[in-house]
């Protein structure tokens, strides 16, 4: 089984912190700040198999070379965007799995937010690590991509347990809750979750992980049930 702990990184990352509850071994999704990274590592134990890269922005790898140097681990990245990751020791496309320990992960390619994003989905513990493409109550903004992409990436996470672990790349649910209850008012599981997501803030606690059953029957962006729609909503999110 797979366990996830967001270590909090930069302004508003977070690198997820991955175990394998049979074997002790372990890995980083996103390292892009060392210090941080490095004494959540040290603090667990001090090993580390795997470095799982989502999309190459820097504020998710910047740490990738030094953490790699001073652990020894494998990095695990996108095939499709070698070109502008740290090198890859493993190169992944979609349907590839991943192993770390006696899980492996399942490599979906959810690009939107960028051209060759990837996201990880282990089944043995329900962890989704999506990277920028879903955020808690929100999604990526469309930076390479495009609304159908963003579309198409969103319908594969929806199709997943609704007790998965949805462990996403930066703490935005908070600002992404006012928007949500701007654009579905009369969501009434909306207004509770957002209510609890802004309690949690002001007592200094971590929104994620969140659950995807919640992302469902609250984000609009997981609700849009046409491109149209999904376009929509990001248009006036980015406006917002």
């Amino acid at each position: 089984m797979i366990t996830a702990t967001p270590i909090p990184i930069l302004s508003d990352n977070y690198a997820w912190l991955l175990r394998c509850t049979a074997t002790g071994a372990t890995a980083i999704v996103d390292p892009a700040e060392v210090a941080p990274v490095a004494a959540a590592i040290d603090a667990a134990g001090g090993r580390l198999d795997l470095i799982l890269l989502t999309h190459h922005h820097g504020d998710h790898i910047a740490g990738t070379d030094d953490i790699r140097a001073r652990y020894g681990a494998k990095v695990v990245g996108a095939k499709a965007d070698a070109h502008r990751l740290p090198k890859l020791d493993q190169a992944v496309a979609a349907g590839d799995t991943v192993q770390l320990g006696a899980c492996s992960a399942q490599v979906m390619e959810t690009p939107g937010h960028t051209r060759g994003h990837i996201s990880f989905y282990f089944a043995d513990g329900g962890v989704l690590l999506p990277g920028d493409t879903l955020f808690s109550l929100g999604c990526g903004r469309l930076l390479e991509g495009n609304a159908a992409e963003m579309f198409t990436s969103l319908a594969q996470f929806a199709a997943l347990p609704g007790d998965t672990l949805v462990c996403c790349g930066h703490e935005y649910t908070e600002s992404n809750a006012r928007f949500a209850v701007h654009a579905d008012p009369a969501n009434a599981d909306l207004a509770a979750y957002a209510a609890q997501v802004k309690a949690k803030r002001a007592a200094g606690q971590f929104t994620l992980p969140s659950k995807l059953a919640d992302e469902l029957a609250c984000n609009p962006f997981l609700r849009a049930d046409t491109v149209a729609v999904l376009a929509d909503l990001r248009s006036r999110k980015d406006k917002f």
